[in-house]
């Protein structure tokens, strides 16, 4: 690595966005712990702790997690290595942009020239030598001013992901101009993107200074902006908790996507770096059955604590209570048990999974969430 490479690493700085309740993997995950707090790769660890892992070598004491005030104690004893001047505490989920923004103005007070990377808790990556040299030039990119996301290749047309459409070719080793980000498709256009070449799938993976998040912040979301660069100047002062208390649960809840990575790709200020290591969402039980499954057709995954007997029976189970579950004659079965709730659906219904938690709410069943 050259000199000026080591330099512009030295202003990184890892961003790990840890909020959200994982609705489509209920019952196993909840707000008081939601998903990334879990081992559901059967690594030993949980999702939280692998992505402090995969960051560590390119951010070793430069990482900041972003987290709800419920979930501080958990996420401080799973990351014994956070530094406690680097936890940001929601009162409330505000979605991506609150909170990376927050991070963003709070480390650029310390070091003006900060790039920052934002990765979500609850992705897996299986290869670390890839993802490092891909963070690395996403980087180098970035230090020239523009805000970079990471572009999954798709393996399928796939309408769980919003895609990014890539231009002209950047100076460095693969990076592209952004053209646009597009929404979830439907199954005849995502076959088309696919079949082009010119479309990756949206990881939601970011990095850029902080400096020009914040400025296009500024240009799209004004009053987003100035509440969080108030929040920012009362950091860690003695002001911090009454600004807190006034402000956040006013801010506007947008994605990233829509607060800043849309409206800067319009201004040709979004570059993309192909990501070409094997990635997960885990986003409901179907994909970690996929995950655990490893492709083979007919496996049962078993994840948790669970006794097991099954006899022609495939997809996943995931117990959190030690009782013997026994299974006859289910294809693509998920069953998930908890002291409280059970979970029985097919891979084929994993998505509905939200509605069902969507009705709970509605109906006043809050003790299950």
């Amino acid at each position: 690595m050259n000199s000026a490479n080591e330099h512009i690493n030295k202003h990184f700085f890892a961003v790990i966005p840890a909020g959200g309740i994982g609705s489509r993997l209920w019952p196993l995950s909840r707000a008081a712990a939601p998903k990334f707090l879990h081992d559901l790769t059967g690594s030993g660890q949980t999702l939280l702790q692998d992505t402090w892992d995969r960051l560590l070598p390119l951010a070793k004491g430069r990482i900041m997690v972003v987290t709800g005030n419920i979930h501080a104690q958990a996420v401080e004893e799973q990351l014994p290595e956070l530094d406690l001047q680097n936890i940001i505490l929601e009162p409330t989920p505000r979605d991506s942009t609150a909170a990376i923004a927050l991070a963003a103005a709070v480390l650029a007070q310390r070091d003006p020239d900060v790039i920052i990377g934002s990765f979500a808790a609850d992705h897996v990556i299986l290869d670390q030598a890839l993802f490092e040299a891909t963070v690395k030039e996403a980087i180098e990119v970035a230090a020239t001013g523009k805000i970079v996301t990471i572009g999954l290749r798709p393996t399928e047309p796939s309408v769980a992901f919003g895609y990014i459409h890539k231009g002209e070719r950047l100076s460095t080793k693969s990076a592209c101009e952004v053209l646009n980000f597009v929404e979830k498709p439907n199954i005849k256009i995502a076959k088309q993107y696919v079949d082009s070449g010119d479309y990756f799938w949206n990881a939601g993976m970011y990095i850029a200074p902080a400096k020009l998040l914040l400025e296009v912040l500024k240009e799209t979301e004004p009053e987003l902006h100035e509440s969080i660069m108030a929040l920012a100047s009362a950091w860690g002062t003695k002001t911090q908790e009454s600004e807190m208390a006034k402000r956040w649960d006013k801010l506007k809840k947008i994605a990233i996507d829509y607060a800043i990575a849309e409206p800067a790709a319009k201004k040709g200020l979004v570059a993309v770096v192909p990501g070409e290591f094997e990635w997960h969402d885990v986003g409901d039980f179907a994909s970690i059955a996929e995950l655990q499954s490893q492709g083979r057709k007919g496996n049962l995954a078993v994840l948790g604590h669970g006794r097991v007997l099954a006899d022609s029976s495939s997809g996943i189970l995931v117990s959190d209570t030690g009782r013997l579950v026994a299974l006859i004659g289910l294809e693509d079965v998920i069953v998930v048990d908890t002291p409280d709730a059970l979970l029985i659906t097919t891979k084929e219904h994993a998505q509905k999974v939200k509605s069902l938690v969507d009705v709970l709410k509605a109906s006043g069943h809050s003790e299950l969430l």
